[in-house]
């Protein structure tokens, strides 16, 4: 009798086995899978921060020689390796940023614009988008295309950039001259602007247009 009961709870435990013990066992090697694999692309990542972030210090060391003159050959590199290995990512295009800053340096406005083009077709965020918009607004203008700029800031815009680009749409339209427009361009720039900015240079800009007036 003894036997026949422990042989009806062996095919009980090998019964619930089969329908619970399986699953709960997959579930729980899957859980642990999940966590580890979770944590160690967590490492991965901040490793491939880390190396980004050495990578774009070297590259801003490169273009900030004690000299005044960037290293020209190392920019290039430190740049081009940046690119292959960190590829659409926000050091990525901060370095864009900071090589079109050392072309327009060296009066290569194509190769700058170029570059912030590249950016603004994908940027990693909105305000990496809008440093780029601003920046190549003022290539064009150094380039003769100051119409072209100015049509690149037109559009909607998140109140938090209207400042910077009120401001480089003044300088565009006083470029072409239009004072009227460029005043109310730096009228509503300077209103836009947080109670604590520095709004010293865009008076400075309003007096010299008042100037002109008189």
């Amino acid at each position: 009798m003894t036997s026949h009961s422990e042989d009806e709870e062996l095919v009980q435990i090998k019964e619930w086995w089969q329908r619970s013990g399986k699953p709960l066992l997959t579930g729980g090697v899957l859980a642990l899978v999940v966590v580890f694999g979770w944590q160690g692309w967590q490492k991965y990542q901040t490793h491939r921060a880390q190396n980004a972030s050495a990578l774009y210090q070297q590259l801003l060391d490169a273009s900030l020689k004690t000299s005044g003159k960037p290293d020209a050959a190392r920019v290039a590199e430190l740049y081009g390796q940046l690119q292959s290995d960190f590829g659409g990512s926000h050091y990525a295009q901060y370095g864009s940023l900071l090589v079109a800053k050392v072309a327009v340096e060296e009066g290569k406005l194509d190769d700058a614009a170029a570059g912030l083009r590249a950016i603004l077709d994908k940027p990693v965020d909105a305000t990496l988008g809008e440093v780029a918009r601003q920046r190549l607004a003022r290539v064009l203008a150094a380039q003769g295309k100051a119409e072209e700029g100015l049509a690149l800031l037109a559009g909607e815009i998140d109140p938090v950039f209207l400042a910077g680009r009120e401001e480089v749409k003044g300088d565009l339209l006083v470029q072409l001259g239009r004072p009227d427009e460029a005043r109310a361009a730096y009228e509503k720039a300077k209103a836009a602007q947080s109670e604590d900015a520095g709004q010293g240079t865009l008076q400075m800009k309003l007096d010299d247009l008042a100037k002109g007036d008189a």
